[in-house]
C-alpha cells in the first residue's frame, strides 16, 4: 500500500467490542481489569497480549504507534509527550549498551544541541560536533572517537542542509555506533531513514504529523535490534503521549500525505518568489539547484519533493529588521512551530537557536538576519502578497 493509504487505515477498526469502531475511540482508563487474575498476570509478564496499565500500554496511544509503524517502517513505535522526550529516549536507547559518546551534526536543532551540552555531558557522555555533510570530517570524528551514537536531521534546522545518511548509516554501522535521525522536517513521504540504515528514527508529531497546532507530542521508531529495549525503558520510565493527543495525532495523520503535499508544492513556488525578491540576500532551500548537498538530494529524496520550510536572509537586516518585518505579517502567522496548515515565521535567534551562543550559531551559518518560515497549505498568491507587504521598506 502507499503511504497515503496507510495514513487513512493504519491503526484502526480493531474490535474492542461487539462492534467495530471507525475511528480508534479515546481510552482514559489508567488500569484494566479482566475475568480472572491469571490472565492479568500473562498480560504483565507479556505472555498474551493486552492492557494492564497505561504507563505501559492504551489501546489508543497502541493505535497510534501502529499508524507510526505504517508510515517509518521499523519493528518498535513509542508514542511520546514531546519531541524532545522522543530524542532523550532515542539516544539512551542508543547509548544502552555502548560506549556513552556521541558524534552529532552541528546544524541540528537547537533544544537538542542544549540537551547533548545541558543534560548528557553532565553525565558524563561526551559530545563530538562534526559537520554531516562532509563525509570525510565523519568518517575521521568515527574513527578518532569511537562514539557509541552518531545524530542527525534528515533535513538540517533552520539551513536545510542535507546529510547522506545511506552512507552515513553504513559507516555508523561499521563503526559499531547506532544512528539517530530526526526526521521532522522531511516526514516519511520524502524519506524513511530506516530503509537506508537508521537505527531510531525521531519525530516531533506536533509538527507535520498531527498538523493542526493542537497537540504536543513526539515519537521514536525503532529497528528490529532495538525494539525490545526501547519497550522496556518506555515501561520504566513511563514518557508515554496521552490518550486524548494520540486520538487527535491519528486523526491528523490521516491527512498528513495529503496536506505536506500541498505545502511542498506552495513552498517552492514561494521560495521562486523570496529568490527574485531585492530585500532578500539569500534564500535557502532544497529545490535550488546551487543547494551544497544538490546530489544528495537527488538521490535520497522523490522527484520533485524539497519540504515545506524555507529560510532567507533579509537583506541588510539586524534584529530589528527582522522584527519589523514579523510584526507587518497579517496572515502568515508569528509563533515557534512549524508544520501547521497554517504558515508560520520564526527568527531562530530569538527562539529555536535562541540558547545556542552567538559565536556557535555565527559558526554553522545562523546569522541574525536570518528568517525561518514553515509553509501551510493557503493559497500561494495569499502567501506570497503577506510577505510582500512585509519586506516593503
Amino acid at each position: 500500500m502507499k503511504i497515503q493509504t496507510k495514513a487513512v487505515h493504519a491503526g484502526d477498526r480493531k474490535r474492542h467490542c461487539k462492534a467495530i469502531p471507525v475511528t480508534t475511540p479515546i481510552y482514559t482508563a489508567s488500569s484494566y481489569v479482566y475475568e480472572d487474575v491469571a490472565t492479568l498476570d500473562k498480560v504483565f509478564g507479556r505472555e498474551v497480549e493486552g492492557d494492564s496499565y497505561s504507563r505501559y500500554e492504551n489501546p489508543t496511544n497502541r493505535a497510534l504507534e501502529e499508524q507510526l509503524l505504517a508510515l517509518e517502517g521499523g519493528a518498535a513505535a513509542l508514542a511520546t509527550a514531546s519531541g524532545m522526550s522522543a530524542m532523550q529516549f532515542a539516544l539512551l536507547g542508543a547509548l544502552l549498551d555502548r560506549r556513552k559518546r556521541v558524534v552529532s551534526a552541528s546544524a541540528l536543532y537547537g533544544a537538542t544541541i542544549r540537551m547533548l551540552q545541558s543534560l548528557f555531558e553532565p553525565m558524563g557522555i561526551e559530545t563530538t560536533w562534526v559537520d554531516i555533510c562532509d563525509l570525510p570530517a565523519v568518517e575521521k570524528a568515527l574513527a578518532e572517537k569511537k562514539p557509541g551514537c552518531v545524530v542527525m536531521e534528515t533535513i538540517s534546522n533552520p539551513l536545510l542542509r542535507v546529510g547522506a545518511v545511506d552512507r552515513i548509516a553504513e559507516m555508523t554501522k561499521a563503526a559499531g555506533a547506532a544512528l539517530v535521525v530526526d526526521n521532522t522536517f522531511a516526514t516519511p513521504v520524502m524519506i524513511r531513514p530506516l530503509e537506508f540504515g537508521a537505527n531510531f528514527v525521531v519525530h516531533s508529531v506536533t509538527k507535520y504529523l498531527a498538523g493542526h497546532g493542537d497537540v504536543l507530542g513526539g515519537a521514536v521508531i525503532a529497528d528490529a535490534e532495538h525494539s525490545e529495549q526501547l519497550r522496556a525503558m518506555s515501561r520504566t520510565a513511563g514518557p508515554v503521549l496521552g490518550p486524548f493527543e494520540s486520538y487527535l495525532t491519528m486523526r491528523g495523520i490521516k491527512t498528513f500525505p495529503l496536506r505536506f503535499e500541498r505545502q511542498c508544492a506552495n513552498a517552492r513556488r514561494i521560495a521562486e518568489w523570496l529568490a527574485a525578491q531585492p530585500g532578500v540576500a539569500k534564500v535557502y532551500f532544497p529545490a535550488d539547484p546551487g543547494h551544497p548537498d544538490a546530489g544528495v538530494i537527488a538521490r535520497l529524496f522523490p522527484q520533485g519533493v524539497y519540504g515545506a520550510m524555507i529560510s532567507f536572509e533579509i537583506k541588510g537586516a539586524g534584529k530589528e529588521q527582522v522584527f519589523a518585518f514579523m510584526d507587518k505579517l497579517q496572515l502568515v502567522v508569528r509563533a515557534t512551530s512549524l508544520g501547521d496548515v497554517h504558515s508560520m515565521v520564526l527568527y531562530p535567534a530569538m527562539s529555536s537557536h535562541r540558547d545556542i551562543s552567538p559565536k556557535q550559531r555565527e559558526r554553522v551559518g545562523i546569522r541574525d538576519n536570518l528568517v525561518r518560515l514553515s509553509v501551510g497549505i493557503e493559497d500561494t498568491e495569499d502567501i506570497i502578497a503577506d510577505l510582500a507587504a512585509a519586506l516593503e521598506k
